[in-house]
């Protein structure tokens, strides 16, 4: 089975970019293949990860019904055409591959599509020694159990006062949904100066944590957004790629020690 990464956090602070930082830079260590899945219904982690997404789990559930609904489904079942489409829209890359849920193209709820995405990563799962699942804002998809344990979920925030105090929130709610996960880290993105170092690390005690990995503000993430550009481009020695180095290297300090002895 999958070593299960979940992020999550509210919107607007960087979930995706740590998202494609931590698939980039685990696949980069070695740790590959990786699984990316994109599960929030506005999909962009293929922007960051520059691999393309030409069609999603959410749409391709939409076409399987417009096509059984017409009567254009036959020789296969409906259950059958819809695994293989989903099948086919996984982006390979080269050391990762990507799966996004995206949106129902027509009327109705996410239910279905989250539930197609769960059975999808289920199946998939065990060609995948290492998965990173960039969830939408908020809990709703871990609560839907789209996995049923997660390794690690790593909660996203920025060093406001606000962003913290979601963040504690978050982990409450996560207790009371009793989703299971084995470790809890929380990446504090955007961090400027030391302002904030006595609120963080309180709330590292608060939620319990068992890692803080505060990022800097970085001018390259800036000017790559800006430009559409891809993180797999980012040069070996920006700073966030050195902080999510140092993160993994505790993290898999076992198998990253075993593959250098």
């Amino acid at each position: 089975m999958s070593y299960i990464i979940a992020i999550t956090g509210k919107g607007g602070v960087g979930k995706t970019t740590i998202a494609g930082l931590l698939i980039s830079r685990i696949a980069a260590n070695g740790l590959s293949p990786v699984l990316a899945v994109d599960a929030d219904p506005n999909s962009c982690l293929d922007t960051v990860l520059g691999a393309a997404v030409k069609n999603t789990v959410g749409r391709i559930r939409e076409d399987v019904r417009n096509q059984a609904s017409t009567g254009k489904v036959t020789g296969i079942a409906k259950q059958q055409l819809l695994e293989m489409k989903i099948e086919e829209s996984l982006v390979e890359a080269d050391k990762f591959d990507l799966i996004a849920m995206g949106r129902p193209e027509g009327p109705g709820c996410y239910c279905f599509a989250n539930n197609v995405l769960k059975d999808v990563i289920s199946k998939l799962s065990s060609g995948y020694p290492y998965m990173v699942i960039d969830n939408e804002a908020g809990l709703e998809n871990l609560s839907r159990r789209i996995v049923k344990k997660v390794n690690l979920l790593a909660m996203v925030t920025v060093p406001t006062k606000n962003g913290l105090d979601t963040v504690r929130r978050l982990h409450q709610l996560a207790l009371e949904m009793k989703i299971e996960f084995d470790k809890l880290c929380i990446f504090v993105n955007r961090v400027r100066s030391e302002t904030h170092a006595a609120h963080i690390e309180e709330l590292g005690k608060d939620t319990n944590a068992d890692f803080i990995v505060e990022l800097p503000e970085n001018q390259d993430i800036i000017s790559f957004s800006e430009k559409g550009k891809d993180l797999l481009s980012l040069p070996p020695g920006n700073e966030l790629i050195v902080c999510i180095d140092n993160f993994l290297k505790k993290l898999f300090k076992e198998k990253l020690n075993g593959q250098r002895s």
